[in-house]
């Protein structure tokens, strides 16, 4: 596949094997509950013994993004939420889907582009396991607080991975007052998010909820990776 190629379409069920003997090549195919399947390129970390299945999703087809927004309103709605959350920059695209398909007129994104009416102490420090070394501040628009104070709010980013970026916006929130229900997410990518998580709150572990979930892969004798 090329590299653009990838997050166009999504699959039948079992149109891909999750565990070939080989071991996956070039991409990983990530299961909806219902079985669909969407191929991940597999991107390889710098100790050339792991990787990781990626999900960029303002690079995926509006079919894609669609289904995804789509699955994670379905997911999220039994917790009635009154407002969403987004987490700059990808979680932007997944919160605005997943809002209009709830039903709402609007969402309400977080930012990192400071404008001149913000306030320095609603911002927290913000890093990205995609963006390491450019340490970034994460900004609540002080107009829109409002639309957060008392609401069922639902926190949403595109991967939680780390959980780092989830946290600060947790923290963020925090700062508001404002404890979100839950957490919404495109993809949880491997489990190390959980301790982080339950290092603020125990609770956490059985509020997020994601879409896809992908293993840490590992090399192969064959060159291949595989997740068992």
């Amino acid at each position: 596949m090329q590299p653009h190629d990838f997050w166009q379409g999504i699959h039948p069920p079992a149109t891909f094997a999750r565990h070939p003997a080989e071991g996956h090549r070039t991409f990983f195919p990530a299961n909806f509950d219902d079985g669909r399947q969407l191929r991940l390129p597999i991107r390889e970390l710098s100790d050339g013994e792991h990787a990781l299945a990626s999900l960029i999703i303002n690079q995926a087809s509006f079919a894609v993004e669609a289904a995804l927004c789509a699955d994670l309103a379905e997911k999220v709605r039994t917790y009635e939420p009154d407002v969403v959350v987004g987490l700059p920059t990808l979680g932007l695209t997944l919160a605005r889907g997943t809002a209009a398909a709830l039903g709402h007129a609007r969402y309400v994104p977080l930012g990192t582009s400071r404008k001149f009416w913000y306030r320095e102490e609603l911002s927290v420090p913000l890093t990205s396991i995609t963006s390491p070394g450019h340490a970034k501040r994460l900004y609540v628009d002080p107009r829109m607080l409002a639309l957060l104070e008392n609401r069922r709010v639902l926190l949403v980013d595109d991967v939680i991975s780390s959980g780092t970026s989830i946290v600060a916006a947790l923290e963020l929130l925090t700062l508001c007052d404002i404890t979100p229900i839950a957490i919404g997410t495109a993809m949880l990518q491997t489990d190390r998010w959980r301790s982080r998580l339950a290092a603020i709150n125990a609770r956490w572990d059985e509020h997020v909820i994601g879409v896809l979930r992908t293993p840490l892969l590992r090399r192969t004798d064959q060159g291949g990776w595989t997740d068992t």
